[in-house]
């Protein structure tokens, strides 16, 4: 790629694995082949993160959320695992915490980067301590008010600077309406910061205007099928869906980092000019001597004649020869 810089992909699997440690291992292969930079899993540990009776979101009301999160979540030895499989595919792990015990064992894991999720931006105990840790951070703000990414951005560069700031909202699926592609510019604007976008949306148009705006980071769910069951499933990308969605970010990224010289392309575009451009011509029979008057020319293909633009220049000229009707008219017979 010519210029500009490369926009990071992050495969969300979030819990699309369904508890299953054999589907995450393949999610990671899958998220690797259809071209992402990034896998990013969910870490729940169900008791230190809610109670019991939490409700659970309207998108997904097919278990209580606790029971939930305790069937999908993995062992500190599967975090391991998972961790050194994409170290060997060559992905980056990246996870969400969801309580302070979750940010001690990805510590353990050895995660080189975290993502805050939404929900946990208020959640500054949490915050400060994977701040602490002086981490790469993409801070998700899809259901915060500006006062709450600022203290949030705040209390984290006590720490470091290094956070990417992620416009999103907390939808799902998420309406066009309701997307924010404005708001990018605004957090550019307000941070000073690395910008990048979470795609909540159904389809790939949204991460296609964002990779317009110099987005550093885009994040889109992933999955084997959107009928597998879970809560993230039917709002992710299939394999097919997902390899192309990554080729049109990367190729609208190249597009817009490519300067083209305007007067350069059009310089060699002469032999197009030649076929459909206009020249001026006869349309009527001009003897040798007469003064070129407006009723005798006409403007025709192809281009290699005097140009039609510069018919003044033709115009009040004598012909030095005869000139046949439906003929170029060039300089040497005037």
């Amino acid at each position: 790629m010519k210029g500009g810089k490369i926009i990071s992909i992050i495969a969300e699997i979030g819990s699309v694995h369904d508890g299953s440690f054999g589907n995450a291992i393949n999610l990671v292969s899958l998220a690797k082949e259809c071209g992402a930079d990034c896998v990013k899993f969910q870490t729940h540990i169900p008791h230190a993160e809610t109670l019991k009776n939490a409700p659970a979101p309207s998108y997904f009301q097919g278990e209580p959320r606790y029971d939930y999160f305790k069937r999908t979540s993995f062992s500190l030895e599967q975090w391991k695992k998972l961790k050194i499989e994409c170290d060997n595919q060559k992905i980056e792990f990246i996870s969400s915490p969801f309580s302070l015990e979750a940010v001690e064992l990805l510590e353990e894991v050895g995660v080189n980067k975290y993502k805050i999720p939404s929900g946990e931006v208020t959640n500054l105990p949490m915050i400060e301590l994977i701040a602490s840790t002086k981490k790469p951070i993409f801070l998700s703000s899809g259901m915060s008010t500006w006062d709450e990414l600022d203290q949030t951005i705040n209390k984290i560069l006590n720490y470091h600077n290094n956070i990417v700031v992620m416009q999103c909202t907390s939808e799902y699926p998420c309406q066009s309406e309701n997307v924010g592609l404005n708001i990018i510019n605004q957090m550019k604007k307000r941070y000073s910061l690395p910008v990048g976008f979470s795609d909540h949306t159904a389809d790939e148009y949204a991460a296609f205007a964002a990779s317009t705006l110099g987005v550093e980071v885009i994040e889109k769910h992933l999955t084997f099928s959107k009928k597998m069951y879970g809560s993230d499933a039917k709002h992710s990308l299939e394999p097919t869906e997902f390899k192309r969605y990554v080729r049109g970010i990367h190729a609208i990224n190249n597009l817009i980092s490519l300067n083209v010289n305007k007067d350069e392309i059009a310089k060699k575009m002469y032999k197009m000019k030649e076929v459909f451009e206009k020249s001026i011509v006869s349309v009527v029979n001009i003897p040798k001597n007469t003064i070129i008057k407006e009723h005798m020319i006409g403007l025709k293909k192809p281009g290699t004649g005097i140009p039609a633009s510069r018919i003044s220049e033709v115009l009040g000229n004598k012909a030095v020869k005869n000139i046949n009707p439906d003929t170029l008219i060039l300089r040497k017979d005037l």
